[in-house]
C-alpha cells in the first residue's frame, strides 16, 4: 500500500491494521461480484491489498485471488488473515508499476484505500491490456455516516487530525483530480456505485488500534502516538461505551468502472 516517495511507511503498521482497520461489510462483496459477473471461475486480483481484507471477501466468487501489496509486512499479515479464513489467496510482492500479462487475464480489480497513492492513469491504461472485456475495476473505500450511533467519530477524527498535522505525505505529488474524473477519461468510464451500511459493536481497544493504524499519525508525532495518542482516544470514547463497545454505523461503498461496451 505505500509509495514509492515513502518506502517503509506502512512497515511498522501492519498489525494494526488487522486488529484496527475495519473490514468491508461482507455484502458488499457480493453486489459488486454480482454486478460484474463473477461466476467462480474467472481471477481477481486485489492491488495494494494491505492485510487481505478484500481479497478474502471475494474469494468465495473466485476461481483465483491475487493480493499485491509493495510492503513485505502487510503481505505477511494479509498471508495470516487468510489462513484464518481458510481462504487459499496467492499473495505477491508488487504494485501498480509491476503490472503485466504474469498476472493473466482479470475479471475484477479491486483497490481499497490505495488508489490515491498509484499513478491512476497509467495504471487504468495497463489495466485496459489485462481486463477482459466485460470485466473491470472497483474502488473501495469506508465512511461514518452522521448517524447518533457515529456521535464519537467527529472526537476521533480530530485526534487524528491533530497528531497527524506534520505529515510530509499530506501533500499529493499527483494531479488532484477526483478518482471518478480519472475513471471517467480511461477505457473503464461507465461508473456505478453500490453502497451497504452495516451495524457494528467495537471495543475501544479495537479503535484504538485503528488509530494507531493511520500512517500519518505516526509521521506526525514520531514517539508519542503509542502513549499520548492512545491515551487520548480512549478518553474521547469512554463516553460513548457500553461495557467497553462502542456503537458504529460504517457503510462501505464500491465504485465500479467497466468500459461502456459491456453494459448490456
Amino acid at each position: 500500500m505505500s509509495d514509492v516517495l515513502f518506502p517503509g511507511r506502512f512497515r511498522e503498521l501492519a498489525n494494526f491494521y488487522t486488529t484496527g482497520r475495519p473490514t468491508y461489510p461482507r455484502l458488499l462483496a457480493r453486489r459488486v461480484a454480482d454486478l460484474v459477473g463473477l461466476n467462480g471461475s474467472q481471477t481477481v486480483l486485489d492491488l495494494g491489498t494491505g492485510p487481505g481484507f478484500l481479497a478474502i471477501d471475494f474469494h468465495p466468487f473466485a476461481g483465483k485471488v491475487i493480493g499485491v501489496d509493495p510492503e513485505p509486512e502487510m503481505l505477511n499479515a494479509a498471508r495470516r488473515n487468510a489462513a484464518k479464513a481458510g481462504a487459499n489467496i496467492k499473495f505477491v510482492s508488487g504494485s501498480s508499476g509491476d503490472l503485466g500479462p504474469q498476472f493473466g487475464r482479470l475479471h475484477l480489480v479491486t483497490i481499497g484505500r490505495a488508489f490515491h497513492w498509484m499513478d491512476r492513469p497509467r495504471t487504468l491504461e495497463t489495466l485496459d491490456a489485462l481486463v477482459e472485456p466485460t470485466g473491470g475495476v472497483a474502488l473501495f473505500q469506508e465512511s461514518f455516516p452522521p448517524v447518533p450511533a457515529n456521535d464519537w467519530h467527529p472526537s476521533f477524527q480530530a485526534i487524528l487530525d491533530h497528531y497527524g498535522a506534520g505529515d510530509p505525505a499530506r501533500i499529493r505529488t499527483h494531479d488532484n483530480k477526483d478518482h471518478k474524473t480519472v475513471l471517467l477519461d480511461s477505457a473503464f468510464s461507465h461508473l456505478e456505485r453500490i453502497a451497504v451500511l452495516e451495524r457494528r459493536l467495537t471495543s475501544i481497544e479495537h479503535l484504538v488500534d485503528r488509530s494507531l493504524s493511520y500512517a500519518r499519525a505516526w509521521e506526525g508525532r514520531p514517539g508519542s502516538r503509542l502513549k499520548d495518542m492512545a491515551l487520548e482516544v480512549r478518553d474521547a470514547l469512554q463516553p460513548y461505551a457500553t461495557n467497553g463497545q462502542v456503537p458504529e454505523v460504517l457503510e462501505g461503498t464500491a465504485l465500479i468502472a467497466v468500459r461502456p461496451a459491456a453494459v448490456g
